[in-house]
This record gives structure tokens, C-alpha cells and sequence, in this order.
């Protein structure tokens, strides 16, 4: 999950999705809430690292942290050197992920459709959108942390993309390489802010409305792989790339690298169907 919510277009959302783990994160970050509060003014401690499932969410957050310190750099480098392998490996591990989401929507009713059709017209409609730059002042760490949050917890909507919208990738990713504590801090604030709030949504749509909220959930997924799409124009004025053929980019842009990025598309889907015959995908 941390390696994937570095590179702008993937979602770490996607990545607890592919390995099982999403309806039990959703339900670990819901259970911090005022029944929690009352266990630790109690001093029931026991009880109350029951409730949010402490072991998971500590071996989570520290497995998200290591690979986010650690891969930063190697991202950020690959980002510049190697974009069409890495876009190519992103878009066959989203594909697939798509493909297993849609066996656990269960019955496609009016409903279902509608909000897979709206998941995949609205991660499409940002993957498409103009960039636009917050000042890059303190206040904007905390409002970037609490709408990144959002979308990372979201499969095929990615948090580094919404940073990359509103101007401040390249600003957090300074931050967490050069440790700038005060603009780490904030952006942390606004993350938990999120993190706490949205969670409930989702927990809420997922139990009174599974099969709908799942379709949407893929259609986000289905989306995204506009984002991610290897071959692009180059970013115009306002930021903005639009999708093209592997001959157009090889004609218009430059070496589409075709059969070394089929390969490792063909690679990302492997490697989601071996997690999902592995550890059984998709939680219900």
C-alpha cells in the first residue's frame, strides 16, 4: 500500500483490496470512536486494543511507513526514468483487480450499474483533470493530507494523483525525504481527520448497501486505468495528459517500449491472480 500511494495513478486503496484486507481496515479505523474513548478512560486496555484490531493496524501502518520512506526515492526516480514500465506494471495489477471485483458484486441491479458507471465516469473525470496549485503554505499540508486520505482509502482513486491535482506532490515528497517535521506533522493531522470521517461512509455504504457500493468500488477501479495508461501526450499548460495508442506515441512522443511494457502489464496481472488463489482475495 505504501509503495502504491507514492506513484500518482495508483491507489493504496486498490492494494488492500487485491490482498484482502479492505473491509478489515475499514472496520479498524470505524472503531476509533467515543465507545473507544470510554474503554481507555476506563483503563481497559485490553479491551480496547481489541476493538480497533491494534495488531493489524500497527503491522499495517509500519509496513506502509517502511515502504514509503524507503521507496520514495526509488519511485520518484523510476517516475522520471522508467515512466511507461512502471505505468505498464500499475495498469496490469488495476485490471486484474477490476476483474476480481466484479465476481463479488453479486446481483447487477439498477443500482449496481448506475454506480459503476458513476465510479468509472468520476475517477476518468479526474484522471483527466487540470492541475491547480494551493499556495504550498502550511494550512495546505493539513487540507492535502485530509483529501489525499480520502482517495487513498478509495480503490482506483489515487492520493498522490489528488496531490498531483492540487500542485503539492512534489512539495510532500520533498517533505517526507528531507524529514521537514512541521509540514509532515500537519499533513498527518489532516490525513487522520480524514482517515476518521470517510471511514464511516464507507463502512456504512458497505453494510447497508454492499452490492451497489462494491460496483462503484469497481468502477472507480475501471476508471483508473485511464490514469494510469502508459502511453500519454506530453502535459500541456494546465497539467493535464490525454491517452494514446502505443503507434501515436511512438510517432508523436518517442520508443513506446510496446513488448517490455505488454510484458510487465501481463506480469502485474499475474501477480494479482496469484495473490487472490493465494490468500483468497476479496473479503466479504
Amino acid at each position: 500500500m505504501g509503495a502504491a500511494d507514492i506513484v500518482p495513478g495508483v491507489s493504496g486503496g486498490t492494494m488492500a483490496f487485491i490482498t484482502g484486507i479492505y473491509q478489515r481496515l475499514i472496520n479498524a479505523i470505524t472503531a476509533f470512536d467515543l465507545g473507544l474513548i470510554e474503554l481507555l478512560v476506563a483503563r481497559r486496555w485490553a479491551d480496547a486494543l481489541q476493538r480497533t484490531d491494534a495488531a493489524f493496524l500497527a503491522t499495517l501502518v509500519l509496513g506502509i511507513a517502511i515502504s514509503v520512506f524507503s521507496l520514495a526515492s526509488l519511485i520518484s526516480s523510476l517516475l522520471e526514468t522508467q515512466p511507461l514500465l512502471l505505468w505498464s506494471f500499475f495498469f496490469g495489477l488495476i485490471a486484474a483487480s477490476a476483474l476480481v471485483l466484479l465476481r463479488h458484486v453479486g446481483r447487477w441491479s439498477p443500482g449496481a450499474f448506475g454506480g459503476f458507471v458513476g465510479g468509472v465516469v468520476i475517477a476518468a473525470g479526474i484522471g483527466l483533470s487540470p492541475v491547480f496549485a494551493l499556495p504550498g503554505a502550511p494550512w495546505s499540508f493539513f487540507v492535502a493530507g485530509f483529501f489525499a486520505i480520502c482517495a487513498m482509502i478509495l480503490p482506483g482513486i489515487s492520493g498522490s494523483f489528488i496531490l498531483v491535482l492540487m500542485g503539492m506532490y512534489p512539495l510532500v515528497l520533498e517533505a517526507i525525504e528531507s524529514l521537514e517535521l512541521l509540514s509532515l506533522t500537519l499533513f498527518a493531522a489532516g490525513a487522520g481527520s480524514g482517515l476518521l470521517s470517510f471511514s464511516r461512509i464507507l463502512s456504512y455504504l458497505l453494510r447497508a448497501h454492499h452490492g451497489p457500493t462494491l460496483a462503484t468500488l469497481t468502477g472507480f477501479l475501471g476508471g483508473s486505468l485511464l490514469v494510469v495508461w502508459p502511453w500519454k501526450t506530453a502535459p500541456s499548460d494546465s497539467g493535464g495528459t490525454l491517452p494514446l495508442l502505443p503507434w501515436q506515441y511512438g510517432v508523436q512522443v518517442g520508443d513506446s517500449q510496446i513488448v517490455f511494457c505488454l510484458a510487465l502489464m501481463l506480469l502485474g496481472f499475474l501477480a494479482v491472480w496469484l495473490l487472490e488463489n493465494r490468500w483468497g482475495g476479496l473479503e466479504q
